[in-house]
């Protein structure tokens, strides 16, 4: 149990005991699950990447992000005023299996292994794999919340397709199926970060009806990032929230490892302060996804992407109940 339960949790191995680059290979050296009794925020790999339309390779980003976690220091957060791992139990529950070579079966075997650890924790941060499977864990979210959530997705691109090459589940149509569904609150969802051209005029029209507010990256010039924080707040509101987050959002200058780089996107200072900007949240899941390491330099995608799964443990800490 969380020591707001009455028990100290179980922490990662302290890097002042064991040096950082060795140890256990869980996020952070955190405890696997079944070594803890209970938790509170249960991190779990999803290497599953048939959805990819361009650069393959996401399906290794949950190692790559657990080993570029090794770097960080995760005591205490300044910026929040938090220690996550002392004030929750936070656990690694390892990977969930996907059939590589069958993406319905594979959307099947995500949401089915979502829904019964989430019936174990309070809320997962789920590390992709390709965006294809916000779709099963917004499903098993859905489940767990009894209903649809607010949803915000930092993502360079709308993942609002219909299909591609008429396959319906790819890392374009989350969104779209996710709104067929009514996964998420149209009036309380939004894409933050969303740049560069299209394949349509019709992209955007179609994106708008399906009830996306859109931060364009741009935006961050002219506005700044107080503003924008209350721009997501206001639109979030008092709803339980789902963040989405591809790390195609960052420039490829911050985050090269991916499938399909966009230039002119979010720095990883921006990232962070927007996330540090929603703390008090009512925020339940969360996902980072399109880490693909063999396109990565001196670990700067995955070292990102660990980065922001951390932030993500101290949101939780300081969500609103």
């Amino acid at each position: 149990m969380s020591k707001k339960k009455g028990k100290t949790p179980i922490q990662p191995v302290s890097g002042t005991k064991v040096p950082r680059f060795a140890g256990a290979s869980t996020f952070a050296r955190l405890p696997e699950l079944r070594d803890v009794e209970s938790c509170d925020v249960a991190i779990v790999g999803v290497p599953f990447d048939a959805g990819t339309s361009y650069r393959p390779g996401a399906r290794f980003g949950p190692q790559s992000i657990r080993q570029a976690s090794r770097h960080l220091r995760t005591n205490y957060h300044p910026a929040y005023d938090s220690e996550p791992f002392l004030e929750q139990q936070v656990a690694d529950a390892g990977d969930i299996t996907c059939n590589p070579f069958n993406i319905n079966e594979s959307v099947k075997q995500i949401q089915k292994a979502a829904t019964d650890l989430l019936s174990k924790v309070g809320g997962i941060i789920s590390m992709g794999g390709d965006h294809t499977i916000a779709l099963p864990l917004l499903r098993s979210v859905n489940k767990k919340n009894n209903g649809p959530v607010a949803l915000v997705h930092f993502d360079a691109h709308l993942d609002t397709w219909d299909t591609y090459f008429g396959a319906p589940y790819t890392h374009g149509t989350p969104f779209r199926r996710a709104r067929e569904e009514k996964l998420f609150l149209e009036d309380h969802s939004m894409h933050v970060g969303i740049r560069g051209p299209l394949y349509s005029r019709e992209d955007l029209k179609n994106d708008a009806e399906f009830g996306f507010k859109i931060i364009h990256c741009d935006e961050f010039q002219t506005e700044g990032i107080d503003k924008i924080v209350k721009r997501i707040r206001d639109r979030v509101g008092n709803n339980p929230l789902y963040l989405s987050i591809d790390i195609d959002v960052l420039d490829p200058s911050h985050a090269p490892g991916t499938g399909t780089p966009e230039i002119a996107g979010m720095t990883t200072r921006e990232i962070v302060n927007v996330l540090r900007g929603l703390a008090g949240l009512k925020l339940i899941s969360a996902d980072v996804v399109e880490v693909s390491p063999a396109y990565d330099h001196a670990e700067l995608t995955s070292l990102a992407a660990a980065t922001i799964v951390y932030e993500l443990t101290n949101l939780f800490a300081k969500k609103s109940t």
